[in-house]
C-alpha cells in the first residue's frame, strides 16, 4: 500500500526524477527539458540576425555597407536608403541608426579595434547628416 501513495501521473512523471540523497530519502529534482532550437538553427543553416535583416520592416540596405572604409560613406548609405526603404516603419534617422547599431552589437567581439572605431564614428557621422546632437 506504500508504494500506491507515491504514484505520480504520467504527465509529472515525465517531468520529475527521484533520487536518494545522502540520508536515504527520495526527493524529487526537476529535469531540464530541451526544446531543440539550436538544432533547428543549424539546420536552417541561416543565423538569426541574417533572417531579421532579410525579412523585417527595416530597411533595404545597399550590400555591404558596414564594409565601407569611411564612415561618412557609411553614414551617407543608410541615410539614403532610410530616405528611399518602403519597409520602415520608424523616421528615416531612428531606422538607419537601429541598423547601425542593430550591425554593431551582432558583430561584438568579431568586431577589430579599427573597424569598431570607424562604426562608431560612422554614427556620429549619422548624426551630423540628419541634423541631430549627440546624447
Amino acid at each position: 500500500m506504500a508504494k500506491a501513495a507515491h504514484k505520480t501521473t504520467r504527465k509529472s512523471a515525465s517531468r520529475k526524477r527521484t533520487a536518494k540523497s545522502s540520508h536515504g530519502t527520495r526527493k524529487s529534482a526537476r529535469v531540464r527539458k530541451t526544446s531543440g532550437r539550436k538544432t533547428a538553427r543549424k539546420r536552417a543553416g541561416q543565423k538569426w540576425s541574417a533572417r531579421v535583416t532579410q525579412t523585417s520592416d527595416a530597411l533595404d540596405l545597399k550590400r555591404d555597407v558596414f564594409k565601407l572604409n569611411s564612415p561618412k560613406a557609411i553614414a551617407r548609405s543608410l541615410k539614403r536608403s532610410a530616405e528611399h526603404s518602403n519597409r520602415r516603419k520608424s523616421n528615416p534617422y531612428r531606422s538607419a541608426m537601429s541598423m547601425l547599431v542593430f550591425y554593431i552589437n551582432r558583430a561584438g567581439k568579431n568586431l577589430s579595434a579599427a573597424r569598431r572605431k570607424k562604426l562608431d564614428a560612422a554614427k556620429d557621422e549619422l548624426r551630423k547628416a540628419f541634423g541631430k546632437t549627440a546624447n
